[in-house]
């Protein structure tokens, strides 16, 4: 169990049977009136986030994530199928399950699987891949200098926005994070 007082940013918390990080929380002394600690909290699990109000001295149970390194082997339909390196235990996951977190990630690559209690709610990729393009369109010699960007396919099926002078073939370094291209590699 945590005290309210003793909250920090990144914090996950078990309440009413849900998962929340903590994403901010001030301290606020009213001149009239007791203290009380005010938290932005999102739910790790749906993604919600929702505004609350504790005292001081209210306390929260911690909630205890568990990341591990998994490999992604590859999808059937609309099941997902990963491996732990260690035990060569597999895993197979739902597309519900997923979400769109997978679009940059090849088969055969390491993925991090985040549960709580067994329970596996997400699959943080890893931050940056490079992939190669698949298809985008031709770029014009000496349009550089405009900054402007062009769709561009990748290996995977995800669509990123690139610089004119990419082309088919390329190999790209993305961050997944924001899904933008970073370079060439």
């Amino acid at each position: 169990m945590i005290a309210a007082g003793e909250f920090r940013n990144g914090m996950t918390l078990e309440i009413d049977n849900n998962i929340y990080q903590v994403i901010e929380f001030q301290h606020v002394k009213p001149g009239k009136g007791a203290a009380f600690v005010r938290t932005k909290l999102k739910n790790i699990v749906n993604g919600g986030v929702v505004e609350k109000t504790f005292r001081p001295t209210e306390k929260c149970e911690q909630a205890h994530i568990d990341r591990s390194d998994k490999q992604y082997l590859y999808n059937d339909g609309d099941l997902y199928y990963f491996m732990d390196a260690e035990n060569y235990d597999q895993v197979a996951l739902n597309k519900d399950d997923i979400g769109d977190s997978l679009k940059f990630v090849k088969e055969n690559e390491m993925v991090k699987m985040c549960s709580y209690k067994g329970n596996i709610f997400a699959v943080e990729p890893p931050l940056f891949v490079e992939l190669e393009i698949t298809e985008t369109e031709p770029g014009f010699k000496g349009d550089t200098a405009t900054g402007a960007t062009k769709p561009a396919t990748v290996e995977t099926g995800a669509v990123v926005n690139v610089p004119l002078f990419v082309e088919t073939g390329d190999v790209i370094k993305i961050d997944t994070r924001t899904g933008e291209y970073l370079s060439r590699v």
